[in-house]
């Protein structure tokens, strides 16, 4: 079910993936709430001192982004005559195409796991907060006013999370196609 290619990965890059797998294993497996960070560790082969080193809280587990510099710089590559939303959309496009079939796999069942744990409502918004400031960071050094940055980043989040829940729900749904459209859509296209 989960494959993270961690022998290719150095021991700081590596721990962290080490751990988003044993909890999201643990989590599908038992549930969210049944699941301790202590468990979580130990599946892992570290401590849980460790685990808070990486990781601020449980939560963080599944819904720390490690895109966020990817997508940012994928916008501020974008042409600068494309509109904020367009470079946004566009440049999420860009950086989502880099994703691999394993972590496209483990992202289905994160967000299954999101979906299904009424302890998580609302934590797909609480976690975008860092996406979205990188986003409006990247609108702003191309000359994007804040106000307008911050408005342009947090819509198409909030649009590209709801397209993402709705493809974790199907069983056969297809991810290009699911994240393309509200890419589409929210790029004016």
């Amino acid at each position: 079910m989960l494959v993270t290619n961690i022998y290719f990965m150095d021991r700081k890059s590596r721990t962290p993936a080490l751990l988003r797998d044993a909890a999201l294993h643990l989590f599908t497996e038992q549930g969210y709430d049944r699941t301790s960070t202590a468990q979580v560790a130990e599946h892992a082969g570290v401590s849980e001192m460790t685990l808070f080193r990486h990781f601020a809280s449980k939560e963080a587990l599944l819904l720390e982004d490690p895109f966020d510099l990817d997508m940012a710089d994928a916008v501020r590559a974008r042409p600068i005559t494309e509109s904020a939303m367009l470079a946004i959309a566009e440049g999420i496009r860009e950086a989502w195409s880099t994703m691999g079939a394993a972590e496209l796999a483990n992202l289905r069942w994160l967000l299954r796991v999101v979906a299904g744990t009424p302890a998580l409502n609302g934590a797909l918004e609480r976690s975008s907060d860092q996406t979205v400031s990188a986003l409006t960071v990247a609108l702003e050094e191309r000359g994007v006013a804040t106000g307008r940055a911050r408005v342009a980043a947090a819509a198409v989040i909030a649009g590209l999370s709801r397209a993402l829940l709705d493809w974790s729900a199907e069983e056969h749904g297809d991810l290009p196609t699911y994240v393309s459209v509200a890419l589409d859509t929210l790029g004016g296209q």
